[in-house]
């Protein structure tokens, strides 16, 4: 397996504490099956910088010890980019950077909602070849209420990454219930861990992927294995026409 979005890198963000949080980290990536992980520390989002340099020093320097001890698991280098106004110039100047030297770029919005610009941002980033994922959607308030704002983004080519532990239920059922819902309007092409540590915010991408098989058969399974696998190829990923989310009571809302 393959997991886009990682906080492994030690000492950097909220993520691994330390060299030795990052190897028990890789060691239960190891065991769940996944043989490449992306490292994304958190860039720009107010409280942590990760410029390039610093992340692939870090990427290589993990990759030697878990090298050394006999861990296989490869780990690529790239960030989790708060979206910010200036986020193309950063990309021109070879400070922001896309995931393991592809044209996909992971994109986090505040927690609580969309920029107002947003749309207009990522549009500009297709233009000049970068293709941005929408980093956990399903946890956003703003798309949780208006659905809308993400149909409109997926419609102008953006992509999405669900967070493994929103689809097994981990962060509550009716994470879960939107989660499914993004899925059936075609509005979600990757699942990965968003792992911090092994404890409150482990892997779970193996659970999620067959959660994903029990509730939407093999092909929807091979769907999101297979777009992780083609993004770190830099190779166009399978999407299908994105749907609006049905109306349902969700959250007390209509």
């Amino acid at each position: 397996m393959i997991d886009i979005h990682s906080h492994i890198l030690p000492g950097v963000d909220d993520g691994a504490a330390a060299m030795e949080n990052a190897i028990a980290m890789a060691q239960a990536a190891a065991k769940e099956g996944i043989t490449t992980i992306i490292a994304t520390p958190h860039h720009q989002n107010g409280t942590y910088e990760n410029p390039r340099p610093a992340v692939l020093s870090l990427a290589t320097e993990l990759n030697d010890e878990l090298k050394r001890r006999g861990i296989t698991l490869n780990v690529l280098p790239g960030q989790e980019v708060r979206i910010h106004g200036d986020l193309l110039d950063g990309l021109a100047r070879g400070e922001v950077m896309t995931l393991a030297d592809t044209p996909y770029i992971l994109i986090e919005f505040p927690s609580d909602h969309v920029p107002k610009y947003a749309e207009q941002l990522l549009f500009d980033a297709q233009v000049k070849g970068f293709t941005p994922i929408i980093a956990h959607p399903e946890r956003n308030v703003e798309i949780i209420e208006y659905p809308e704002r993400l149909y409109q983004l997926v419609k102008r080519g953006a992509l999405t990454q669900l967070t493994a532990s929103s689809v097994t239920g981990h962060f509550g059922k009716n994470i879960k219930t939107f989660s499914f819902q993004l899925i059936e309007a075609n509005l979600a092409h990757f699942i990965a861990s968003d792992v911090h540590n092994t404890k409150t915010r482990p892997f779970r991408l193996r659970e999620a992927y067959e959660t994903v098989r029990k509730e939407f058969g093999t092909e929807a399974l091979h769907y999101f294995r297979e777009n992780a696998e083609q993004l770190i190829r830099g190779q166009a990923v399978f999407r299908d026409e994105p749907q609006r989310v049905r109306k349902k009571k969700f959250l007390g809302l209509f």
